[in-house]
């Protein structure tokens, strides 16, 4: 923010057709304002160089003070940037038009006009901060509700919609892949089971429990290993979309 009373015009009062480009102050009365760095335009051909006026957009004449910074308006009586502001400064528009000029690192600025004296509050323009880049990580329509969803193909596991909560196989290999591990491990158990009873059945036949307890346990392991196969054959699969 400007120094207290640094009110130096951008040109010479004596030059000609100078304007009032002012350092900015503080003072009371503060005005909120998403303001845009005002920046010079582009000079036009109009039997030689000038400018278009940033307040009333009509065409400023800027033959012989293309040296200077800023050029007065005839019309609005306004000041317009002709050159890029000084190094380490910017131009700001108060919201009565008056051209300031003011540290880059400022936050807010005072008018020095009398009829004026707002405190502009220069905030910063909102910046969508990039989205980290997740090796794996890919949207992802369901196959129930056909919705789109982000997940990590790395992740060795179902996908859940978060819109439909239905589960889903991101891609055919993960749950074929998981269908064969399960169906060979039932098939080895089960297979396993069958020849402990076999070599076994005298011990059972006398009543033995915990022999029974083992055959029962087995039997079931095998089971389940061979459900969890059939649901993974069986379960549906959701189509990935593309990277993120």
């Amino acid at each position: 923010m400007g120094d207290i009373g640094e009110t130096k015009p951008l040109l010479d009062n004596n030059a000609p057709n100078a304007n009032y480009g002012y350092e900015a102050t503080t003072t009371e009365e503060t005005w909120d304002y998403d303001h845009e760095i005002e920046l010079p335009p582009p000079y036009q051909a109009l039997q030689g160089p000038s400018v278009t006026c940033r307040v009333c957009q009509m065409l400023i004449d800027v033959t012989g003070r293309v040296e200077q910074h800023v050029v007065k308006c005839n019309r609005c009586n306004e000041a317009t940037p002709i050159r890029k502001p000084p190094a380490g400064k910017k131009y700001i528009r108060c919201p009565c038009n008056c051209l300031l000029i003011c540290k880059s690192s400022a936050q807010r600025i005072a008018c020095p006009r009398a009829n004026c004296k707002r405190i502009v509050q220069l905030t910063q323009s909102p910046m969508t901060p990039p989205v980290p880049s997740i090796p794996g990580m890919c949207k992802v329509t369901c196959v129930h509700c056909l919705d789109t969803f982000l997940f990590n193909t790395l992740k060795n596991a179902l996908a859940r919609c978060p819109h439909c909560q239905k589960v889903s196989s991101v891609g055919p290999s993960f749950a074929m892949s998981r269908a064969k591990v399960f169906l060979v491990l039932s098939i080895v158990l089960l297979f396993l089971t069958s020849l402990i009873v076999y070599f076994t059945h005298s011990i059972a036949a006398t009543g033995t429990v915990w022999v029974i307890i083992v055959y029962i346990f087995l039997y079931l392991a095998g089971l389940f290993f061979l459900s969890r196969s059939i649901y993974y054959y069986s379960i549906k699969v959701s189509i990935i979309a593309g990277p993120i």
